[in-house]
């Protein structure tokens, strides 16, 4: 083997949580083998490289340590969740601590595809970005589920309320239908989700409720996760996020000999790349400033910073970021309730209100979601082929128009396309918007799955029901027109 070569090492972390006597264990190990930095993934994953000459070391390490990893591959996707926004970013909601714990404790495999675990009275961490998306419900221990099937933008709701205790049974065998039947459920532009649903009830029995009420999507937010911030009994919390995506292992070693030394059990990672840290008592806060001097970390970055979603192990995405970045500091651009993802590779994944897309080599596409909601799905191009050069302005001038719809507090939030070119593009008719799964009924498609033929008005179907979640006409709300490009 190639001793210049560079491995990636990949560790998954369960709900972005893991216990301080473990991440300093799993700290030494990558030291060990030569790291000196770790990164966090936008799924709460842990990251380092070593020179490929030191695998061998480190195997064995990861071996007695009993640590799973994969080298060089994402076979299998981390579990993400809400558990680090418990008791700082919601306290209304039922879901706790120890139901998180419990759910995790339950999984007995290792998930293929992709999973999260989320409060709806959140928006710190994203809803949809998984396939086997778990939302909780009104109803105590019991959660809506959103099914993204692999490769598609096509979301499931399925119908009924899922309970705590089904949550990894569930997704294990959904998963292995999926798996079994790719010809059906993998990459497809259509799926029957009522199949999908009947080979899943045909292995097992769940406990579960019906749905009385539809999901409801807070407005999008993002807290500020940088810093010291007091909340409950006089606890403080710390959020630490480093610019260039790299926590040195001196520092985070440091970090969880404080965690130790003050009985904090346990350190959080989330979606945007950072660290946080919970249960610091005012008495501690000193210890928490000495080793932040010491290491000169700045936690108090501006907001327009901190709104990114990158993918993982990618310096084109985080080099433009910190491009556009500069661009908006020299503007002084305000950012509140947006975020932004920048996707090198198609069907990412990656939430944003804003979506900035490679096209080609230099080019992008910018797209932003219908609401401004990064929870949304239905995007909507605002530019195409935009040189990298002129991102910076065209998105400028996108947050000036964001914010000029907000002046007028009784505008609902409600984006029309921009304006097609007279040569490639013609205003199509309504789309209409199931409001319990969101799905969009487009006259200009029809509804194969419902034998609805391109062309036909939504006003002139009888009978109509959402061919996601069966919902009545009723349930489906007019959104606006939207412009179709021809070429």
């Amino acid at each position: 083997m190639d001793k210049k070569e560079t491995c990636c090492i990949k560790v998954n972390l369960p709900g972005g949580v893991i216990s301080a006597g473990d991440l300093y264990e799993l700290l030494l190990i990558a030291e060990n083998a030569g790291a000196q930095a770790v990164r966090i993934g936008n799924r709460q994953q842990l990251f380092f490289c070593i020179d490929a000459g030191q695998l061998e070391d480190l195997e064995m390490d990861m071996l007695r340590a009993e640590v799973s990893y994969e080298i060089n591959e994402d076979e299998f996707p981390n579990i993400i969740s809400s558990y680090v926004t418990d008791a700082i970013f919601n306290t209304e909601s039922w879901i706790k601590e120890g139901v998180y714990k419990d759910v995790f404790d339950l999984f007995n495999f290792k998930p293929k595809l992709k999973i999260n675990l989320i409060d709806q009275h959140q928006t710190f961490v994203p809803f949809f970005s998984g396939n086997f998306n778990f939302i909780t419900s009104p109803v105590s221990n019991y959660w809506y589920l959103y099914i993204r099937f692999p490769k598609t933008t096509d979301i499931y709701c399925w119908p009924s309320l899922v309970y705590s205790d089904d949550i990894p049974a569930l997704s294990q065998i959904a998963e292995k239908v999926i798996m079994d039947h790719q010809t059906l459920f993998y990459d497809r532009q259509r799926i029957n989700h009522q199949k999908f649903h009947a080979l899943i009830m045909a292995q097992k029995d769940f406990v579960d409720q019906p749905i009385t009420e539809p999901l409801k999507l807070p407005d999008f937010q993002l807290p500020y996760y940088e810093g010291f911030n007091r909340y409950v009994n006089n606890k403080y919390w710390l959020g630490i996020y480093r610019r260039n995506e790299l926590f040195a292992i001196d520092f985070m070693k440091d970090i969880c000999t404080i965690c130790l030394k003050n009985r904090i059990g346990q350190v959080y990672t989330t979606p945007w790349k950072s660290f946080l840290i919970k249960g610091i008592s005012e008495t501690n806060r000193k210890d928490w400033g000495i080793v932040l001097n010491k290491y000169r970390i700045n936690v108090r970055h501006a907001s327009n910073e901190l709104n990114w979603q990158l993918e993982n192990l990618n310096s084109e995405s985080l080099e433009l970021k910190q491009q556009l970045v500069r661009e908006f500091e020299e503007h002084d651009l305000r950012t509140y309730r947006l975020c932004f993802a920048i996707k090198m590779q198609p069907k990412t994944g990656l939430p944003g209100s804003v979506i900035i897309k490679k096209r080609a080599p230099g080019v992008f596409d910018i797209l932003h979601t219908r609401d401004f909601n990064p929870n949304t799905k239905d995007d909507i191009i605002y530019k195409e082929k935009v040189p990298v050069a002129d991102l910076g302005q065209c998105l400028i001038e996108l947050c000036n128009y964001f914010y000029g719809i907000l002046i007028d507090d009784s505008v609902v939030l409600s984006v029309t396309e921009p304006e097609a070119d007279e040569k490639t593009g013609k205003e199509a008719s309504p789309v209409y918007q199931c409001k319990n799964c969101f799905s969009i009924y487009d006259q200009t498609y029809g509804d194969a799955m419902n034998d609805i033929a391109p062309g036909v008005d939504f006003e002139l179907l009888a009978d109509y029901a959402c061919p996601v979640c069966d919902s009545s006409k009723e349930s489906f709300i007019r959104i606006e027109s939207r412009t179709i490009s021809t070429i």
